[in-house]
């Protein structure tokens, strides 16, 4: 991931709505803020930039939105992603993306 800026963290799976609605992971507040500062200018609409992301030995690309309620970048994670890496709602995964 050459000239993009890695950030790791630890955080849970969480979903937006009941049965059937998004998965995500919230990015630390702290990094959120760094990456708002540092890359306000490249969001694209709702405040995404686009980013690669990695749990366990997946690797994708994708993006990040800032969610101005929680204050922080939401990462989505796909059901083929959960199912790959056997992620379970609440619980803690490690995640590395660079923006």
């Amino acid at each position: 991931m050459t000239g993009q800026i890695k950030y790791e963290f630890t955080t849970a799976l969480w979903q937006h709505a009941p049965t059937g609605g998004w998965h995500f992971v919230s990015l630390p507040e702290e990094t959120s803020s760094e990456i708002r500062t540092l890359l306000k200018s490249s969001e694209e609409g709702w405040g995404r930039l686009k980013a690669t992301a990695k749990i366990g030995n997946t690797e994708w690309k994708t993006a990040i939105w800032f969610d101005t309620k929680r204050n922080t970048y939401l990462l989505p994670i796909k059901a083929t992603i959960r199912a790959k890496e056997h992620l379970v709602l609440g619980k803690e995964i490690t995640v590395i993306v660079w923006v």
